[in-house]
């Protein structure tokens, strides 16, 4: 007992210093101090949970709507870097408007698969740990989408991939991009190309996905009015 109350003090001091430049409204001492007025540890990883929950599901709502890439600048998926020769060419013979297609396509797809991302945050915020949520709490603006990202993105490629995939026949995006780099095939001296649209959307629907996730919580860490439960107004507000 005489141990514990000697260590308590330089456990709070070291944690104070990992935590000086730290971004999250609340700090280590008020988690671990809740007799003073701060909060506990279970109060903080349920609000970094709920924190998260609000914020990928806000995401996910937005993306997954028509538009929802394809309309937004910051996450729009172009003509893939690796064919930007393909694009050049087929803009340059008049062709533009099948690569305008090919771009809005591979977009839809990008929106119609986005709704599954929900489930895999869910069970990556529900399996989050206590000393996960301190992480956080010591970490920037993002540190809970930076979490998120590392403990999700290799499951949302593999579940991403058929569903971008269906999506991209379903939209039509998968014949359109056939035709594109046939028409570019036949173009004499060129390199024949032909990347891989699945991976390539699925890789960028995912970044796109994770841009507005870390939108969101900034907006629940600075912005009162989006705390919309009394576990964020307690936490974030704190």
């Amino acid at each position: 007992m005489k141990l514990k109350r000697l260590l308590l003090p330089v456990l709070l001091f070291t944690a104070a210093i990992f935590t000086c430049h730290a971004q999250f409204p609340i700090s280590i001492k008020q988690v671990l101090d809740p007799g003073k007025g701060g909060l506990t540890v279970q109060d903080a990883t349920a609000g970094i949970r709920e924190a998260l929950k609000q914020g990928t599901g806000e995401s996910v709502k937005i993306v997954s709507k028509t538009n929802g890439y394809l309309a937004n600048p910051e996450i729009k998926i172009p003509f893939p870097q690796e064919a930007k020769e393909v694009e050049t060419k087929l803009r340059a013979i008049g062709l533009g408007s099948q690569v305008d297609e090919v771009v809005t396509s591979i977009n839809r797809a990008a929106e119609d698969a986005a709704k599954s991302a929900e489930p895999v945050f869910v069970s990556a915020i529900t399996g989050m740990t206590v000393s996960d949520a301190i992480n956080i709490v010591k970490g920037n603006d993002d540190a809970a989408t930076r979490y998120l990202e590392k403990t999700t993105s290799p499951e949302l490629k593999v579940k991403f991939s058929p569903i971008i995939k269906a999506s991209l026949d379903r939209v039509d995006a998968t014949r359109l991009w056939t035709e594109v780099i046939r028409q570019y095939n036949q173009i004499p001296f060129v390199k024949k190309q032909n990347p891989d649209l699945t991976a390539y959307v699925t890789e960028k629907a995912i970044a796109g996905l994770f841009v507005m996730v870390a939108r969101e919580e900034v907006k629940i860490r600075k912005n009162p009015a989006a705390r919309s439960t009394e576990i964020l107004k307690k936490v974030f507000g704190n």
